[in-house]
């Protein structure tokens, strides 16, 4: 299952991740990828924060969407070489 996921705090404010989720809908495709250039520290930090989270819980990232992590699904199987994905379509 592929989660589109983003960091906010204590007051549900999201942020800065240095892009929109789902940013190649709003024209900051150039920030989409995880490790995208020019961002800023604070951008870089929060995303390796969600990455360590997330990681450390088992998901992994779709590399060109920073926001995108799967778990269980063909993709996250293939990445982590299990023999068959958790779920998928029926």
């Amino acid at each position: 299952m592929g989660n589109d996921l983003t960091l906010i705090d204590a007051e549900g404010i999201e942020l800065d991740m240095g892009g929109a989720v789902n940013g190649h809908r709003t024209g900051e495709e150039r920030n989409c990828p995880f490790d995208a250039p020019g961002l800023s520290d604070t951008a870089s930090r929060n995303r390796d924060l969600l990455a360590r989270a997330l990681q450390r819980a088992g998901f992994i990232n779709y590399p060109s969407e920073w926001w995108h992590w799967s778990f269980g699904d063909r993709y996250w199987a293939l990445l982590t070489n299990a023999p068959t994905a958790i779920y998928g379509p029926i």
